[in-house]
């Protein structure tokens, strides 16, 4: 789908031209006004929409009035949902080229362009009946920087969506180094499984011992002259997760292809930050591997060594991706930046918890945990902080070893939070769950069934805005 901006969107004669309404007021198209308001009682609340056709009164063929709701109510979040439903709408009528008249008071081209990428979403790469799609948007009353922001948080979404996706057969360790190390403008350095040896990294190549598939740590970095602050943002990368030894049951198996989907956001932030070349340095790191079944896999009651030595008593191998993040944690805190931000789909408990349209966040830095929520609440996605309590490490107690890497089934996320403190060494560090969020067994909102991005939109944005 092209999205293009214009000055004259109320003189292209394209298929449909979509208008804006809010409660209360009229549209800018008199004829809308007429049949809509007049004669049918159009409200204009959020969301709801109403066709009509134009009989060649005016260049489009049909026009679309979406509700916006109270002015007075309306932000740049709901933009993005209304532009959506547009969307969908078009879709629904066949139709290929539409205009988008919005008077709504602000430049709303970022959000707007999110809304209609995010509608045009579909995995369809493997089906031979490809999705309906509308080949060409034009938005009035916005500006072209902020159709181009859109356009590059929208290529982001899609590209982790698409990775994330993907079946574990196609999106393997050594494909998503392969996919980092294609990022331009990016410094990319991938170490195999000798090399992590020689760092020390035991909990992670423990979690890789049981795959045919060999592990990669990805360690990406973007760099820019006299950089205000340095970021490093880890991806869980676990490519397919079959619970190891302590086996999944088949249902749970089905979708753990989404178990990288850490990994898939991490990538999908870096490969955009060259359309908006932050005053950051940031470092994209991915400890990707398999979590297998066989002969040569890790066991329950192994006792693993991470890399700043501290040992981990395997109570479960079906808490695999805590012993990955815990490597690449020890490896990010020894890079000098200020502010550490790990995502993974990591507990049930927080989906338990939260469900699945709110993500978890827990750390160590109270102000920075503020900070990223804002950046989430300001995005479109939801955030709720979970508890730190140094009481939750009681049940990660070892009798042979310094820490078990399972607690309690009571209060699982946070105890979670609290095993990965544990390989956090003097920087700000955030932990962000997105286990409930990242991958959707139905539709919900503005996803679709499957990958929805979850994170890149917070990621993207707190790093800019840094």
């Amino acid at each position: 789908m092209e999205i293009e901006v214009s000055n004259d969107v109320k003189n292209l004669a394209v298929d449909v031209l979509v208008i804006n309404m809010f409660e209360g007021e009229k549209t800018s198209q008199d004829l809308a006004n007429t049949y809509a308001i007049d004669r049918d009682g159009f409200k204009g609340k959020l969301g709801q929409t109403y066709l009509l056709q134009t009989y060649g009164q005016i260049p489009a063929q049909k026009i679309l009035v979406v509700g916006c709701g109270k002015r007075d109510e309306f932000c740049e979040n709901e933009v993005r949902t209304v532009v959506y439903k547009a969307v969908k709408k078009l879709q629904q009528m066949f139709a290929k080229t539409a205009a988008f008249d919005f008077e709504v008071g602000f430049d709303w081209g970022k959000f707007g362009t999110i809304g209609a990428m995010l509608a045009d979403y579909a995995f369809d790469k493997y089906k031979s009946e490809k999705a309906t799609r509308v080949n060409e948007l034009t938005f009035g009353n916005v500006s072209e920087e902020s159709v181009k922001a859109g356009k590059a948080f929208g290529n982001a979404m899609k590209f982790t969506r698409d990775l994330a996706n993907e079946p574990a057969a196609y999106a393997t360790p050594s494909k998503l180094a392969e996919i980092a190390l294609n990022i331009e403008g990016l410094e990319t350095k991938v170490y195999d499984k000798k090399e992590t040896e020689e760092m020390g990294m035991g909990a992670f190549l423990a979690v890789s011992q049981g795959s045919v598939q060999p592990p990669k740590f990805i360690h990406m970095k973007y760099s820019c002259p006299n950089p205000k602050k340095k970021i490093a943002i880890i991806g869980k990368g676990i490519c397919f997760d079959s619970g190891g030894m302590d086996l999944k049951p088949p249902s749970s198996m089905l979708t753990m292809r989404d178990d990288m989907s850490g990994a898939a956001c991490v990538l999908g932030v870096m490969q955009a930050l060259k359309e908006f070349n932050p005053q950051v340095e940031v470092h994209g790191i991915v400890a990707a591997c398999e979590n297998m079944a066989s002969g040569s896999a890790y066991k329950p009651g192994d006792i693993l060594t991470a890399k700043n030595g501290k040992t981990i008593e395997v109570d479960n191998t079906d808490a695999e991706g805590r012993l990955t993040l815990a490597d690449a944690l020890c490896y990010a805190c020894e890079l000098g930046v200020d502010e550490v931000i790990d995502i993974a789909t990591l507990t049930g408990a927080c989906v338990v918890a939260l469900g699945s349209f709110v993500t978890g966040i827990m750390g160590n830095d109270e102000d920075m945990i503020h900070r990223i929520m804002q950046t989430a609440e300001n995005v479109g996605e939801k955030y709720w902080q979970l508890p730190m309590f140094k009481e939750y490490f009681n049940s990660l107690k070892s009798d042979i070893a310094d820490m078990k890497n399972t607690g309690s089934r009571q209060g699982g996320a946070s105890i979670a939070g609290i095993f990965l403190q544990e390989f956090v060494k003097d920087v700000k560090w955030a932990h962000i769950d997105i286990a409930g969020t990242a991958f959707l067994e139905k539709p919900e909102n503005e996803f679709i069934k499957g990958a929805t991005g979850a994170g890149v939109r917070t990621l993207l944005s707190y790093i800019i805005n840094s």
